[in-house]
């Protein structure tokens, strides 16, 4: 892309479509690939238009779509300022998992890429010789990844501050989940389990076994039941002992959407303030109308979630440069293929350096991402195709981006606006001792 702003090619387009700007400079190239609003031309090339009607003209000789049906696929591809392909693409269609897309926009710009959710322990009454002679109590601060390798370990914390046995509940507050479980009465369950080794099943051990090296096993034994209280704040007769600390949202975000884990996506969405909330602020940062983002949860379950294909890739875009502005890009928040070997790329021929999100319910097949190009830079796409045939529409959609790839040429490096700064295939390491901050001296 940079060769061809430095070419005069992109002016070239705007001076065609009736526009006169100033050369642009290199560092403006990311501005231009980034933002949504920025349509002022259609693309004089007619290679996207083809490949989509070759698309759409293969769904129905396949028997996919019926002929009369195909207005119900929609398709929008967009490279800078330039609309290269548009099939239904400011119409709101069943968009699945692709609402992830809104949801990580939202929770993204609202707490920024670093933010980690509080989770605290307390204690009704004193430690002695190795027992809490009251409750513990747990105070939910809305953690969506708290799971085994993180109970575990706080497990271990509490051991080294001399903590052996519960001689009370262990009572659940707050907003506290575990291993995507809501209930709190059940998820209190799930963490009394894994502070007691000898209480676990086959696939808690199986977890610990993917944990680093020498972990120890905590026991910390409960006689009491899971209590569960409304009031969500340590009252004065409690003592903080531990604030655990989640993963940075960054890496939250990114695991959701690796994996499209609905659970994540809606406790999430629950946070900002729910579906209306990730709805309404997410059109306004894609500067798309709200008509085009109409969703009932945070998650894309259920049909009545509706995106246009032109509003998948708006918000990408919006949450491309939000990242950039943090020092990130979307390969930081989304699989990204040659780099991701997990999760929903798995089995997928989607091309190098692609950033996707998929979306898929029974009759619902969807992806749209960040694609590099030689000859048009980065090229972001939404497809949403409607049908039965969910893992033929799959298969399709990953060929249809190798077409437009081989039309367009394959981009000579990875842009580093595409390039995770974590790596090839990076797992975040859950379980950390040091995101347990002991606050309790004895």
């Amino acid at each position: 892309m940079l060769e061809l702003i430095g070419s005069g090619l992109v002016s070239m387009w705007l001076e065609m479509a009736g526009v006169h700007i100033k050369p642009l400079e290199p560092i403006d190239v990311l501005t231009l690939q980034s933002n949504p609003s920025l349509i002022v031309a259609p693309d004089p090339n007619p290679t996207g238009i083809t490949t989509v009607q070759q698309y759409l003209q293969g769904l129905a000789n396949s028997r996919l779509v019926a002929a009369n049906t195909v207005h119900s696929q929609g398709i929008w591809i967009q490279s800078g300022p330039m609309l290269m392909a548009n099939h239904q693409g400011t119409i709101p269609l069943p968009a699945a998992s692709l609402t992830k897309i809104a949801t990580s926009l939202v929770a993204f710009k609202t707490w920024g890429p670093n933010h980690k959710f509080e989770t605290l322990v307390s204690a009704t009454g004193s430690i002695q010789n190795g027992v809490l002679k009251g409750d513990l109590v747990i105070i939910g601060g809305g953690d969506p990844l708290f799971v085994w390798e993180e109970a575990i370990a706080l497990g271990n914390t509490l051991n080294k501050m001399g903590i052996k046995r519960v001689q009370g509940n262990l009572v659940i507050t707050g907003n506290f989940a575990m291993n995507f479980q809501r209930d709190p009465l059940l998820a209190g369950q799930l963490l009394k389990q894994a502070f007691n080794h000898t209480t676990w099943t086959r696939g808690l051990t199986f977890q610990y076994s993917r944990m680093a090296k020498g972990t120890p096993k905590p026991q910390v034994a409960i006689a009491g039941t899971v209590k569960v209280q409304v009031q969500a704040q340590p009252n004065p007769q409690q003592t903080l002992l531990v604030r655990h600390y989640s993963l940075p949202l960054k890496q939250i975000i990114k695991e959701m959407n690796v994996f499209s884990n609905n659970d994540m996506a809606q406790m999430l969405a629950d946070l900002v303030g729910g579906h209306f909330v990730v709805q309404s602020t997410a059109a306004q940062l894609a500067r798309v109308p709200e008509s085009e983002i109409q969703l009932i949860n945070g998650s894309g379950l259920g049909v009545e979630n509706r995106i246009s294909p032109r509003a998948a890739c708006a918000m990408l875009m919006a949450l491309q440069q939000e990242a950039l502005t943090h020092g990130l890009n979307l390969a930081d928040l989304f699989p990204t293929s040659g780099f991701d070997h997990r999760g929903t790329l798995h089995a997928r021929h989607i091309p190098a350096a692609t950033v996707i999100k998929t979306g898929t319910l029974n009759e619902v097949s969807a992806l749209a991402g960040v694609m590099p190009t030689r000859d048009r830079g980065l090229v972001w796409f939404a497809i949403i195709n409607r049908g039965p045939y969910v893992p033929t529409f799959r298969s399709e959609q990953d060929k249809f981006l190798q077409n437009l790839l081989k039309q367009l040429q394959i981009a000579q490096s990875v842009p580093s606006v595409l390039t995770p700064h974590l790596g090839i295939n990076y797992v975040p390491q859950l379980g950390a001792a040091n995101r347990n901050e002991i606050l309790f001296k004895s």
